[in-house]
């Protein structure tokens, strides 16, 4: 009942607007023949006619062609009736008068009718070239979103701005996962109680997204109707495009996540493997009498036990370790503590494994205190000179050296920072390979020779950034190095001085 109450009101302002036009073209032909009548003793019967044209094509042209019939129609009246012979009587005594009056009408007709289509063309396309440009715009503004609810809050707005609309509601699920979304403008608008005026679906090849509603004074005009098809059309095609875009991006994560545990698990399970055979060949050899306990062999197990369980040790730490670094859970636990003393502490408990190399220590012990966590640099030491031990020649050297590098800001103390480096004479690294080299499970030198599980500089970088550092990695003449940097200052205070030993003498 509603709807038929809508095109009842719909169709009586057209018929509402048909007739104020064409009584606008009647007085416009009454002022015609007016102005005429004033002018009938100096004009003659074919120009009076002539100049009755001029009201039928305004007519036609301003107000369109059914006016501009109506107006033909009214000039052919009041030439037949004001200056035809009899005057003031349609009665038309000479046939010529007859013959003229319908040429005439004739004539202003077609004429009505041409500058009515003419005209309606002229609207036809203004409406067009409208129309382009409100798709250009909007497609133009879909194109750059990212978001379903961005582009459903984008073309809602846009739908009232167009088709001046009362309320728009955009009601769509671009997801079967997801459930209803809804979007209305103006932002917070109350929606009318009654039906919506037009109901346009959003349909992708995938199926139904969903609807728009849409709410005016009057029904949508056929261009208009087709216009709003359309704009959802692109609107639905933008939702598309992002859902789309969303799962490729879900499956590329699926990929890469898929390729590292699978990464992860050939790693781990070959690093695992080495380890629990030489504990497990142990453990049997000991159990079943073999070696005496008298012996050094029984020694020399024992030894191996414990080397390879601090092996284990280390790589489900660096898996922990890892774990939180990815999670964001790495939050270091930072005190005062002197440099030197790590350094010391990590190469002494590397000695067993540094037997074909030597390890240099250039780290003075009047180093200001550095707010580090103790246990992860002994970890972020142990990896970097570790992985010196591996990849360079036995007979060889590993370096750390550390200095004072000052803040770039003169006078800005609490900007100063320690500068590390832990250098090998191993092979070089190829220049494209450098900045990866602390990715997860990234190797470039001798791979395929060298235990591990390709963490070690990963957790490193980790746990440096987590320490307001960086570290990064470099080539040198005669080997390779890493370099990395620590504040000296937490919470933008530097540690106290140390005290100065002295042997009690004055």
């Amino acid at each position: 009942m509603n709807l038929k109450g809508r095109y009842e009101r719909a169709y009586l302002r057209l018929f509402t607007l048909f007739l104020a036009r064409g009584l606008l073209a009647l007085l416009v032909v009454a002022a015609a023949t007016e102005i005429l009548s004033l002018l009938r003793a100096s004009l003659s019967q074919s120009a009076i006619a002539l100049l009755f044209l001029v009201p039928v094509g305004l007519s036609a042209m301003l107000w369109g062609l059914a006016p501009g019939v109506l107006a033909a129609l009214g000039a052919f009246l009041a030439l037949n009736y004001f200056f035809t012979q009899p005057q003031y009587t349609l009665a038309v005594a000479r046939t010529q008068d007859l013959l003229e009056l319908v040429v005439f009408l004739v004539v202003a007709v077609y004429i009505s009718q041409l500058m009515g289509r003419s005209q309606a063309s002229l609207r036809d396309a203004q409406l067009r070239e409208r129309d382009v440009i409100y798709l250009y715009e909007l497609m133009s503004a879909l194109a750059s979103l990212r978001s379903p609810e961005s582009i459903a809050r984008n073309t809602a707005n846009r739908l009232v701005e167009v088709f001046q609309a009362t309320a728009v509601e955009i009601v769509f699920q671009p997801d079967s996962n997801k459930s209803l979304q809804t979007f209305r403008a103006p932002a917070n608008v109350s929606l009318p109680k009654l039906p919506p005026d037009q109901v346009v679906a959003l349909i992708t090849p995938r199926g139904l997204l969903g609807e728009v509603h849409l709410w005016r004074h009057g029904l949508l005009l056929p261009a208009e109707e087709r216009l709003l098809n359309t704009f959802a059309s692109q609107a639905a095609l933008a939702l598309e495009r992002v859902t789309l875009a969303q799962a490729e991006t879900r499956a590329r994560v699926l990929e890469e996540s898929d390729h590292l545990k699978s990464a992860l698990l050939s790693s781990v399970s070959h690093e695992l493997r080495t380890p629990l055979a030489t504990i497990k060949a142990a453990v049997t050899s000991l159990r079943s009498g073999a070696v005496d306990w008298d012996t050094p062999a029984r020694q020399d197990l024992l030894t191996a036990v414990d080397e390879e369980t601090d092996h284990l040790n280390r790589l489900v730490g660096n898996l922990l370790d890892m774990s939180r670094i990815e999670a964001g859970a790495l939050k270091p636990q930072r005190q005062w503590n002197i440099l030197s003393d790590i350094v010391a502490a990590t190469v002494a408990r590397l000695r067993r494994v540094a037997v074909n190399h030597s390890v240099e220590v250039d780290v003075p012990e009047d180093l200001p205190l550095v707010p580090v966590d103790h246990v992860q640099m002994d970890q972020v030491f142990a990896n970097l000179i570790g992985n010196g031990l591996k990849y360079a020649p036995a007979g060889t050297t590993v370096k750390v050296r550390a200095r004072v590098q000052p803040s770039a800001q003169a006078g800005d103390r609490a900007g100063d920072h320690l500068l590390i480096e832990v250098s090998n004479q191993g092979p070089h690294v190829p220049d494209e390979h450098l900045d990866r080299i602390f990715d997860k499970f990234y190797r470039v030198t001798a791979a395929d020779r060298v235990t591990g599980t390709g963490l070690g500089l990963s957790i490193c970088k980790g746990i440096i950034e987590a320490h307001g550092g960086r570290i990064w990695a470099a080539n040198l003449p005669d080997g390779f190095a890493f370099y990395f940097t620590l504040p000296l200052a937490m919470d933008g205070e530097r540690a106290p001085q140390l005290p100065v030993e002295t042997d009690g003498s004055e």
